[in-house]
C-alpha cells in the first residue's frame, strides 16, 4: 500500500518560489485578469458555440481525444471542468479582444515593417583561413568549382553539409548586422566577397528573396505582437501585491 503525503497549498506556493518561477506566474496571473477586465469593459462576451470551439482546439492541440483521456489530463493537472472552460473562455477574450484593438492596425504595420519581413534564400560557409576564402571565391566565380562543391569539402557539420550550407529562410533581424548588411544589399543570385567575423570568413552564396505576403499566417503573427506589446505595456502600470 502506498504512503500518503500531503501537500499543502502553502507547500505548493513555497515551491514556486524556490524554483524561481513567481515572476512568471504573476505576469500570467495578469495577464489574465488584464485581458478578462478590458473585454468586459468594452463589452466582449463569450458566445457558447465560440466556448465549445475554443475547448474543442484545446483538447486537439493538447492530443485529449477521447473524453476518458480529457478527464485524466484534469485529474493529472488538478483541474476542474469549470477550469477547462475557463481556460477556453480566457483564450476566447484574447483573440476577441486582440482584433478589437488592433485588427485594423495590421495592414498599416505590415507596410511600415514590409523590409523587415523580406526573407532570403542563402548558403554559407564559413572558413577560418580568408586567404583560401578569397581564393574559392574567385574560383566560384569563375565556374571553376561550384558553391556546393565547396560546402561538401569545407563544412565539418554533417547536416549542414548535406544540405550544401543552406541556412533556410533568414529575416534581417536574424542576421548579424555586418552580414545582413551585405547580403541585403545583393541582387540574387550571387556569391558575396568573404566577410570577415569572429566566426571566420563567411562565403555567402545569396539564391533570392523571398517578399512578404499579408496571408493569414502573417496577418495573425502581426496582431499577436501588437497586442502582446500592449498587454506588456499594462502589466508595467501595476505594481503587484501578493494577498
Amino acid at each position: 500500500m502506498l504512503e500518503v503525503l500531503t501537500i499543502s497549498q502553502n507547500d505548493i506556493v513555497h515551491q514556486i518560489k524556490l524554483s524561481c518561477e513567481l515572476p512568471s506566474i504573476l505576469e500570467s496571473i495578469m495577464t489574465r485578469q488584464i485581458i478578462t477586465r478590458a473585454a468586459s469593459e468594452i463589452g466582449i462576451k463569450v458566445e457558447l458555440e465560440e466556448l465549445q470551439q475554443a475547448v474543442d482546439n484545446f483538447r486537439l492541440m493538447n492530443h485529449l481525444g477521447s473524453t476518458d483521456a480529457t478527464w485524466l489530463w484534469l485529474q493529472k493537472h488538478s483541474l476542474s471542468l469549470d477550469d477547462l472552460e475557463e481556460i477556453a473562455t480566457v483564450s476566447v477574450l484574447f483573440s476577441k479582444l486582440s482584433q478589437y484593438l488592433f485588427a485594423a492596425q495590421v495592414e498599416h504595420f505590415f507596410v511600415e515593417h514590409q523590409l523587415d519581413c523580406v526573407q532570403i534564400v542563402m548558403y554559407e560557409v564559413i572558413l577560418d583561413d580568408e586567404d583560401l576564402a578569397m581564393e574559392l571565391f574567385y574560383a566560384i566565380k569563375e565556374g571553376e568549382i561550384s558553391f556546393s562543391e565547396v560546402a561538401h569539402q569545407y563544412i565539418q557539420d554533417p547536416e549542414l553539409r548535406r544540405k550544401g550550407g543552406y541556412l533556410g529562410k533568414l529575416k534581417r533581424i536574424e542576421l548579424k548586422p555586418e552580414i545582413s548588411t551585405a547580403v541585403f544589399s545583393a541582387t540574387p543570385p550571387a556569391i558575396l566577397k568573404p566577410i570577415l567575423t569572429a566566426q571566420g570568413a563567411h562565403l555567402i552564396l545569396v539564391e533570392e528573396f523571398i517578399q512578404p505576403k499579408l496571408d493569414n499566417v502573417l496577418r495573425y503573427n502581426i496582431l499577436s505582437n501588437l497586442f502582446s506589446e500592449w498587454l506588456k505595456q499594462q502589466i508595467e502600470q501595476f505594481q503587484v501585491k501578493i494577498d
